[in-house]
């Protein structure tokens, strides 16, 4: 197993369009967090120290920080204070008895404007198992499943899209058919221009969360420029050339309590929103394999988020899948919660009605630690202990239960995002792999 740690002090520059992030962009602020462990990793027992500094147009401030300590999302269970000397101070947090991450929460009032941040290090991560366990029939529900779907044809159609071409890339958008429930993926399919018959590996990209078009169908063009086949997707059959006026409206008609379709059929296994989403993966393989310029070996999941737990997804239930690239999968441990303990996005609650007990019979088959325990062909996995959407302590839950191949790139101070670099990287890494 390679390990990758990249420890980033200052981050000045980060994806716009994340909200709530630790460095807003442009801001006239930094918080600067440094843990004494420069890769932010302890062992239970150890106790975390963490210097906190605050600039001000670069300057250091001096001020009082509001403090506390808590559990991975859970709850702060220390509380203190701390006055900034020349915009520097130490905080203890203290140990954790048990496999886990530890937040440090931080406010300071400045100017009038109350200024926030956090940082998250990690206690024997190396040790963090999943709450949630493997149903015995677990394979055997979807095999079962996945040969009921083999007898619908695959069936699709195929428009050339003129505007996302160029010289190097062709570009077409499809309608791919899953079932005879009439359930449907739109998908982008951006191949090499002029691609010979045999010569392309095949990447199929998921998703992340959301009701939305499909985003990222050109900001990866580097893909079919490098001699990849890939096909970007949406997952709810909806129409990517529609305007975000009616995606907004649709929105709120379907999914206005935020990504409600993870909540939906939950009490049923068999009627869960995202079974035919799962089964619809091997759909797109199908489509993917049976493209003449398709190399014949090379077929691969990449994503991140919602679009990551799909891609480890895919990967346990296609044995055609021969690589597999991740970032910080969500999905993962969602049962957690009942037992208040730190879970997976969505993040279920108990108001939520998803931890009763029909929906804890359900919530196993879809767990991506499940799907996880199966893989084993190469996985790239990354992730950033900062991220509070999927958080650090699910995403070693994953990675724990992986017993094939794999390689990580840790980048603690990552949020919910990743880098262009580490976007291109991740490309690269798969060339390396190619059989």
């Amino acid at each position: 197993m390679k390990r990758i740690l990249l420890f980033f002090v200052f981050l000045l520059c980060v994806v716009l369009t994340q909200a709530a992030e630790n460095y807003p962009y442009r801001s006239d602020y930094l918080w600067v967090t440094v843990p004494d462990h420069a890769d932010w990793l302890y062992q239970c027992g150890e106790k975390a120290t963490v210097e906190v500094q605050f600039y001000k147009y670069g300057v250091p401030r001096n001020g009082v920080v509001e403090w506390e300590v808590g559990t991975d999302l859970l709850p702060a269970d220390q509380k203190g204070t701390v006055n900034l000397k020349n915009g520097r101070a130490k905080i203890q947090m203290g140990t954790a008895k048990k496999p886990s991450f530890r937040d440090l929460r931080l406010k300071m009032t400045l100017d009038g404007v109350t200024y926030e941040h956090h940082v998250k290090v990690g206690f024997s991560a190396d040790k963090i198992q999943p709450f949630t366990k493997e149903p015995k029939d677990f394979w055997q529900f979807w095999q079962q499943n996945l040969e009921e779907a083999k007898k619908f044809p695959l069936n699709y159609t195929k428009e050339y899209v003129k505007e996302m071409s160029n010289s190097k890339v062709d570009a077409w958008r499809l309608k791919i058919s899953l079932d005879r429930e009439r359930h449907s993926f739109y998908a982008y399919l951006l191949m090499p221009k002029g691609a010979k018959p045999g010569s392309c590996p095949v990447v199929l990209t998921p998703p992340g969360a959301g009701v939305k078009p499909i985003r990222d169908a050109t900001t990866r063009r580097f893909y079919p420029e490098s001699g990849f086949i890939r096909m970007a997707l949406d997952i709810h059959g909806l129409n990517p050339t529609l305007s975000e006026e009616v995606f907004a409206e649709i929105r709120a008609a379907f999914d206005n309590k935020g990504n409600a379709y993870l909540r939906q059929g939950l009490e049923d296994r068999n009627l869960y929103y995202m079974k035919h989403v799962y089964l619809g993966l091997v759909r797109c393989i199908d489509l993917l394999t049976s493209l003449p310029e398709w190399d014949g070996r090379n077929v691969i999941m990449q994503g991140g988020s919602q679009g990551g737990a799909l891609a480890l997804i895919g990967t346990a239930l296609d044995s055609r899948v021969t690589l597999c690239v991740a970032n910080h999968p969500a999905l993962s441990d969602m049962a957690a919660g009942s037992a208040n303990l730190t879970s997976g996005y969505p993040h279920f609650t108990k108001e939520s009605g998803a931890y009763s007990d029909a929906c804890m019979k359900t919530l196993p088959y879809y767990d991506v630690v499940n799907f996880a325990r199966h893989i084993k062909v190469p996985v790239y996995m990354t992730w950033g202990y900062n991220d509070n959407t999927c958080p650090p302590t699910t995403s070693y839950a994953v990675w724990n239960v992986l017993a094939g191949p794999k390689e990580s790139l840790l980048t603690p101070i990552n949020e919910h995002w990743t880098s262009d670099a580490t976007d291109r990287g991740q490309m690269e890494w798969m060339r390396k792999h190619l059989k």
